[in-house]
C-alpha cells in the first residue's frame, strides 16, 4: 500500500535503464581504452559522448568526443547492477539517490568485476553507474505526441527507491 492507498500492477516499480558512463576529458587513444573496457563489461558497441561547450580551460571544444556511455535495460541492465553491487560490496550511500528515487554510484577499476583481469595496454579506468527506475505509465510524461503530466500517485520518491533497491538486489543502505 502506498501513502494514498491505492496498490496493483500500476504502482510496481521497476528498472527503466542503467547507463554505464566513462568521461575521459579527451579524444585519442584514453577514449578508444574506455571504449574497449565498456564493451568487454557489457557486451555492447558503447557511444561516444560530445562536449557540449567550448571550455579553453580545459582544452574541449563544443563537438569533441570526451566519453563514451552504454545503456542498458531490461533483464540486461538488472543483470549489470548486481554485478556493479556486488564490486561495490552491496553498499550504496543514501545520498545517491535523487528526489525521484533515481540513484547513482561509481566504479572505481574496471578490473573490480568478476572475471576481468587487469591488461596494462588499458591501465586502470573507472565509471559511473546511474539507474533510472520507474513505474508502468511513465511514459506519458516522456512521449512526443501530447505527452501530459505525470501524477504525484505515479512519481517515485526517495524513500520507495531506497526500498525497491533494499529489496529487489539486497543492498544496504548507508546513512
Amino acid at each position: 500500500m502506498s501513502k494514498t492507498g491505492a496498490s496493483g500492477k500500476m504502482r510496481i516499480i521497476h528498472v527503466q535503464k542503467a547507463v554505464v558512463n566513462i568521461g575521459v576529458g579527451e579524444a585519442g587513444d584514453k577514449l578508444i581504452k574506455a571504449e574497449k573496457v565498456l564493451g568487454m563489461l557489457t557486451n555492447r558497441t558503447p557511444v561516444r559522448t560530445l562536449s557540449r561547450t567550448h571550455n579553453r580551460d580545459l582544452g574541449t571544444r563544443k563537438g569533441m568526443p570526451i566519453g563514451t556511455k552504454v545503456t542498458l535495460r531490461g533483464k540486461e541492465a538488472e543483470e549489470f547492477i548486481k554485478r556493479a553491487f556486488w564490486v561495490k560490496e552491496n553498499q550504496i550511500a543514501k545520498y545517491s539517490f535523487d528526489p525521484e528515487g533515481n540513484f547513482s554510484f561509481g566504479v572505481p577499476d574496471y578490473t573490480d568485476f568478476e572475471g576481468m583481469k587487469y591488461d596494462p595496454e588499458i591501465g586502470i579506468i573507472g565509471m559511473d553507474v546511474c539507474i533510472t527506475l520507474a513505474r508502468p505509465g511513465k511514459r506519458i510524461a516522456m512521449r512526443r505526441i501530447t505527452p501530459r503530466k505525470l501524477p504525484m500517485s505515479q512519481r517515485i520518491s526517495k524513500e520507495e527507491g531506497v526500498t525497491f533497491v533494499k529489496n529487489k538486489f539486497k543492498v544496504e543502505v548507508i546513512e
